[in-house]
């Protein structure tokens, strides 16, 4: 198992142990200082050595090299919660940010932040799978239907907030259906259809449809919240047993492999490891793209490490290059979904700023088009 000392969102993290210690799963590895926010261990065994993976955004990093002896020990005595609703406020801002809890959808943004200095009205559960061939959450939504509302009621009662939205697919009725069977159980849990379509599942498209509302830079100004499922369902195993992320459920996909399929998998496992697990690859050439199609980041080689915001794999077959060089036809400005002028910018680099490129969500639609 390797355990990376940076994260996606660019924080850095001070190691606390060293090699030849042994280490419980659950224990701290390291520390980001500024933020008191620590990385932990998902696995018990000693660790062995430092090596340089990939993370998910292709940036190469330095990881805490873990031997793992499979009888994973925790330290401390774990023992369930029977009312996970039962925590005070701060208590619970605290074990987020104890227990290292994360945007797992792509972001990597420490959730308890998102609580910091706001009196939240609403919560909203970001659902849709927008993204080419990702469906982990989906898969998630499915089988862990009970837990996944059992959370987001107590999130609720811990944070006084009298309202929260589902948001799915409009399109996907075997999960519609499914949540429907509890709207008499949690009716201040409501479910919110979004069309289907990328990027459907951006957070301002997901508020503005359900508010009709619009913020300048953080959801936080409307005194919202917004979760993605994977995220609530870490923080739901955290409520119960106040234990950090050890692993995570991934879709791994694409032609090059026989089976896609959704899988729950250590943090810090290699996709070397992973795709023996799947007895090799089903093509001699692959491109390996950490994350989905659209907005997902081809690493050079398979080199790669399981994240808390990795939430897709997609294994590729190579096709030919056929990019042509612009025309200046516009459509590129008709599908952003941002309503930048992407024309304009890449032909005034130097006026970037102005045309409020920092408004780019990396969705890849007009290199795309």
């Amino acid at each position: 198992i390797y355990i990376p000392l940076s994260s996606r969102c660019n924080l850095n993290y001070e190691p606390v142990i060293k090699i030849g210690e042994y280490v419980c799963k659950g224990d701290i590895i390291g520390i980001n200082r500024e933020l008191n926010f620590p990385i932990h261990s998902s696995v018990s065994g000693f660790v062995v050595n430092i090596e340089k993976k990939y993370l998910s955004n292709g940036k190469i990093t330095n990881t805490f090299v873990i031997e793992n002896d499979f009888k994973e020990r925790f330290r401390k005595k774990l023992g369930k919660k029977r009312n996970i609703s039962n925590y005070k406020k701060d208590e619970y801002i605290t074990m987020l940010r104890d227990n290292g809890i994360t945007g797992m959808s792509g972001s990597d943004y420490p959730t308890f932040l998102k609580y910091l200095n706001v009196t939240p009205k609403m919560l909203i559960i970001n659902g849709v799978e927008s993204e080419i061939y990702k469906s982990c959450d989906n898969a998630i939504i499915y089988q862990y239907t009970e837990e996944i509302l059992e959370t987001i009621d107590a999130i609720m009662d811990i944070m006084d907030i009298n309202i929260s939205y589902i948001a799915v697919n409009n399109n996907n009725q075997k999960i519609i259906k499914k949540l429907l069977k509890y709207k008499n159980t949690y009716p201040n849990i409501k479910l919110y259809g979004i069309e289907p379509g990328y990027p459907s599942g951006y957070e301002r498209n997901i508020i503005d449809e359900i508010t009709g509302q619009n913020y300048r830079k953080d959801p936080k100004e409307l005194g919202i919240i917004v979760h993605n499922i994977s995220t609530i369902y870490a923080i739901h195993d955290m409520l119960l047993y106040n234990t950090p992320v050890t692993d995570r459920i991934v879709t791994i996909t694409g032609d090059c492999i026989k089976n896609n399929t959704n899988i729950k998998i250590k943090i810090g496992t290699s996709l070397n490891e992973l795709i023996n697990y799947f007895d090799g690859y089903s093509k001699n050439k692959v491109v390996v793209i950490a994350g989905g199609l659209m907005m997902g980041t081809v690493i050079p080689n398979d080199n790669l490490i399981i994240t808390k915001d990795l939430h897709t794999i997609s294994l590729m077959e190579p096709k030919e290059n056929n990019v042509s060089k612009c025309i200046k036809c516009g459509k590129c400005n008709e599908v952003c979904p941002v309503n930048l002028l992407p024309i304009v910018i890449v032909n005034n680099k130097n006026i970037a700023k102005k045309l409020k490129i920092n408004n780019c969500i990396e969705c890849g639609l007009c290199s795309y088009v």
